[in-house]
Parts: structure tokens; C-alpha cells; sequence
């Protein structure tokens, strides 16, 4: 089916443009107020409470400090990720241990739930020895140290444990080639008009380009924790919550967590965008080209506001992104059969029709 065309006039447009440099003065005022204010509202606020358990002797653990400095406490509960072996009791305790017959203590195997009973502290060692005595029965019982629970166990809370996946390095090296070659191969075939992504060859539609936004806004706002308060984020980790507007919750934790549900939302509307054009084998190869980019802007930002040149590239990326997008925005030609702005000549993305002159 051919139909012509109607050609429009490119400097009419129902969006409404900015000029540029009120745009990046903009852009770079926001760049300087998140370096400001982010660093300064990273961090929990923790009640004072009186009523510290403490016992006098050795191993003796102030409960409400231990909670703060080490974020659990008794009947906090984890999940083994690999196999951990308990010990009958702490090291520091020789003559409980020469004393008492040693007895077998089963191996935890991955998958189990372990709940802590009790803590103490041997301070003979440098650093001092965290020991930690978890259950996961009531046959089986045993200590181990803190370290080695950390490392072979996780909270379990479903946010925990996604946490820890996705935190996995030899995953994240995976990732990244796997998006480094994706993006190589649709960057290359975007120049050549052959496919579509987003900022180079982008279809009519600002949701993608909004998720890009978020996705490095989100990106900026995790590095932050990390380099100006990790603490604040592993306490966020045992002890996790999808509600922003949690008032226990940090400025810039509450931002982080908006931001995913921003992520989250945008993407649906992305697929709702993606849906409605007929080229599906089109809509996949775009898709996957989104989500490797956006997967690089998560590494790329989550990296370089460690070495405080991230903030600046923001904003340098929020201009090139809204300049690149309100370019490509302004339709040259209207579909001959369904009305619909095109910016080329050729298949209608929206009817299937074929248009030309």
C-alpha cells in the first residue's frame, strides 16, 4: 500500500522546547544543589534509648550499640547462600571447650533459615572477634563468626537477597560484556538507520529516554551512599523498605528508593509504547538495546561519582539527553493514510503503511 505523504513544518510542534541555555543553567543548578545536599543527608538518625542490655564480663555486648554498629541482633534472621559449619562453641571459650565433650554439629547447608540466639565479643584478638550463635533447629545449634556468617548468609528479606545477586561481581563482569557487545552491534546498525535506540535512532516516544534519566539519577544516588555513607546503605540492606516516604529513612535513601518505583514505572510505560508498533522483532531489538544502556549508565555513574566527576557528568548527560530527544522529536512528515508524525520517509510505524512523494 503507497500513499503520500504530507510534509509539516519543522519548526511547528506540539512539545514545548526550552532554550538551551536556560536548560543546561537549569541542569547545572540541580547538579550543584544534589552535590550539596547529598552528602549531608546520607545518614539514619537514631533514637536514644536507655535501655542498653548490657553484661559486665567477658564477652559483654551493649545491645543497642551492637545494633547500630552491626545493624541485627537477637532473632534477626538469615539465609545461608553456601554451606557454613558451626562450631560448639566460641574459640574464646577454651575451658567450656576442653571441658565438655565435643560433640558433632551438622552442617548448614544453602537455603537454610538461621536465627540469631546470641552474641559476644572476644576482645583478646586485634581487631575483636565477633561471635555469633545461630539455630536452625533445635538440634541444630552452633557459633561462627561474624565474618564468616556475612559472607555465606544473607538477610532474609526477598530485597536482601536481590541485593546480594545483583551486587555479585563475577554477574556485574558478565553483564558488561554482554552489553558492551550488544551496544556495539545496535550502535553500529542505529548509525546506518538500520535500527532503532535510544538518543541515536529513537522512536516517538519520551518514555525511553526518561527511563535513561532515572536510571542515572538512581545510578548517582546509590554511588553517593556508598562513597559519603556505606553505612547507611548496609543498613538499608538488613533492614530494607519499597516506601520512600518512610520517615525513618535518610533524604537521599528516600530519593534512591523513589527513583526505582520511577524505574519501575516508566518501563511499564515503555512496553506500553513498544506494544503498539507493528514491527514486533523491531520492538525486541530496541528493547534490548534500552535496557544495555541503561545497564551501562548504572555502572557508569555508580563508578564515577567515586571520584567526584559524576555530578558534573550528570548534568552533562541530562542535556545531551533532552537536546537529542526534543531534535528528533519534531515530525517532517505525516502518514498519508493514519495522520501519524514521521520523521522519514518510508513504513508508517503506526499503520504499516508505505509513504512517499
Amino acid at each position: 500500500m503507497h500513499l503520500n505523504l504530507f510534509r509539516t513544518d519543522c519548526r511547528t510542534s506540539s512539545l514545548v522546547r526550552l532554550p538551551s541555555k536556560l536548560l543546561r543553567k537549569l541542569l547545572l543548578l540541580l547538579c550543584g544543589v544534589l552535590l550539596m545536599v547529598l552528602p549531608v543527608s546520607c545518614y539514619y538518625s537514631y533514637p536514644q534509648q536507655e535501655d542498653h542490655w548490657v553484661v559486665k564480663g567477658n564477652g559483654g555486648v551493649d545491645s543497642v550499640d551492637f545494633y547500630i554498629r552491626h545493624h541485627y541482633w537477637r532473632n534477626f534472621f538469615f539465609e545461608a547462600v553456601d554451606s557454613l559449619q558451626l562450631m560448639q562453641a566460641p574459640a574464646m571459650e577454651t575451658t567450656f571447650a576442653t571441658t565438655m565433650p565435643i560433640l558433632p554439629v551438622p552442617k548448614v547447608g544453602r537455603g537454610d533459615e538461621l536465627g540469631v540466639m546470641e552474641v559476644k565479643i572476644d576482645a583478646t584478638t586485634q581487631p575483636a572477634t565477633v561471635w555469633v550463635k545461630l539455630a536452625r533447629d533445635q538440634l541444630c545449634q552452633g557459633w561462627v563468626t561474624e565474618a564468616e556468617l556475612l559472607e555465606k548468609a544473607v538477610p532474609d528479606r526477598p530485597v536482601s537477597k536481590f541485593i546480594h545477586h545483583f551486587s555479585d561481581r563475577n554477574l556485574l563482569a558478565v553483564l558488561v560484556c554482554i552489553v558492551v557487545a550488544l551496544l556495539s552491534y545496535l550502535i553500529r546498525g542505529a548509525c546506518h538507520k538500520q535500527l532503532q535506540i535510544v538518543h541515536f535512532n529513537d522512536i516517538r516516544s519520551f518514555y525511553p529516554t526518561l527511563l535513561c534519566l532515572t536510571v542515572s539519577l538512581g545510578a548517582v544516588l546509590y554511588g553517593t551512599m556508598q562513597r559519603f555513607a556505606p553505612e547507611t546503605w548496609v543498613e538499608f540492606y538488613f533492614h530494607p523498605t519499597l516506601n520512600p516516604f518512610d520517615p525513618h529513612l535518610p533524604l537521599v535513601l528516600s530519593a534512591f528508593v523513589a527513583s526505582v518505583w520511577l524505574i519501575f514505572i516508566v518501563g511499564v510505560a515503555v512496553l506500553d509504547d513498544l506494544l503498539r508498533l507493528p514491527d514486533f522483532s523491531g520492538s525486541i531489538t530496541y528493547l534490548m538495546g534500552l535496557a544495555g544502556v541503561c545497564m551501562m549508565l548504572y555502572l557508569f555513574f555508580t563508578v564515577s561519582v567515586h571520584i567526584y566527576i559524576g555530578y558534573p557528568l550528570l548534568a552533562a548527560y541530562w542535556v545531551f539527553a533532552f537536546r537529542r530527544h526534543f531534535q528528533k522529536s519534531t515530525p517532517h512528515y505525516r502518514c498519508g493514510n493514519c495522520g501519524a508524525p514521521l520523521a522519514h520517509r518510508g513504513k508508517c510505524p503506526e499503520c504499516g503503511a508505505f509513504n512517499e512523494f
